[in-house]
């Protein structure tokens, strides 16, 4: 790994989200990591791709997303990557593609369609609110219910609901592309290719919408380095950032040392 001073940062989102959903966290990883670059990508058909169509596999996803880094000459050294969920898919078939381009990436909540049953992937807990959120269409109310599904955070309930509408009215995901975006997740499936650079996994043991057995099978395939939060949710680091800033502070150390 490469010193702090040197650090390239590229985070990802997950499934209908963007940049602007990282929130707060942004400020709390660079104050862990105060001379790194830190680069918000957005897949395609989120955020400031909002009018494109997202493609159906996270290969292709991955492509793209690795096309405009290079255009934006975010890969001069090569980089950290932090990514959740259907952005960790992305993150690691990037990995296996280009492993060149990154020298680590830290994955959380995520989950493998040729390691973990559709029931895990998607908890059944959570189908009946998957639907009805997908087809609402008052903002507020659907960005609600994303909020119950993904957080169990308390604090900051009204305002970080609020902040999220405005990123629905400014730049909205379509329904078409989430459920693009869906079927790219629903059936990634990486193989047995270990990707070469070093990886971590992070993991919300309160996870409502993915089940913490699918980190587990990941961890378990592969060998890799598995940290469990107590009772953080779907979308860690609006849960605890400071927690998974530390922990992403930690173990780069560690591969330092």
């Amino acid at each position: 790994m490469r010193t702090n001073s040197e650090q390239n940062w590229i985070l990802l989102r997950g499934l209908a989200r963007e940049s602007a959903h990282w929130g707060d966290f942004v400020p709390l990883l660079q104050a862990a990591f105060p001379t790194a670059t830190i680069t918000l990508l957005d897949l395609p058909g989120t955020g400031c791709f909002y009018r494109d169509t997202s493609p159906s596999s996270i290969k292709a996803i991955a492509e793209q997303v690795r096309r405009h880094a290079l255009d934006n000459g975010n890969l001069r050294q090569p980089a950290t990557i932090l990514a959740l969920s259907l952005g960790a898919m992305v993150a690691w078939e990037w990995m296996r593609s280009y492993p060149e381009d990154i020298c680590g990436a830290t994955l959380m909540n995520t989950s493998f369609a040729d390691l973990s049953p559709f029931y895990q992937r998607l908890r059944w807990q959570s189908y009946k609110n998957f639907v009805v959120l997908t087809m609402t269409r008052d903002v507020h109310n659907r960005e609600a219910a994303i909020l119950q599904l993904v957080s169990n955070r308390r604090n900051q309930r009204e305002q970080t609901i609020l902040d999220w509408v405005q990123i629905q009215n400014q730049r909205p995901i379509s329904l078409k592309n989430s459920f693009r975006q869906i079927i790219a997740a629903a059936t990634y499936r990486p193989g047995n290719l270990k990707p070469t650079p070093p990886v971590l996994l992070l993991n919300g043991q309160g996870d409502r919408l993915v089940s913490p057995a699918c980190s587990q099978a990941i961890h378990h395939k592969w060998n890799l380095e598995l940290r469990r939060h107590p009772w953080a949710g779907h979308d860690l680091t609006l849960d605890d950032g400071a927690w998974v800033a530390l922990q992403l502070k930690n173990w780069l150390d560690q591969k330092q040392n």
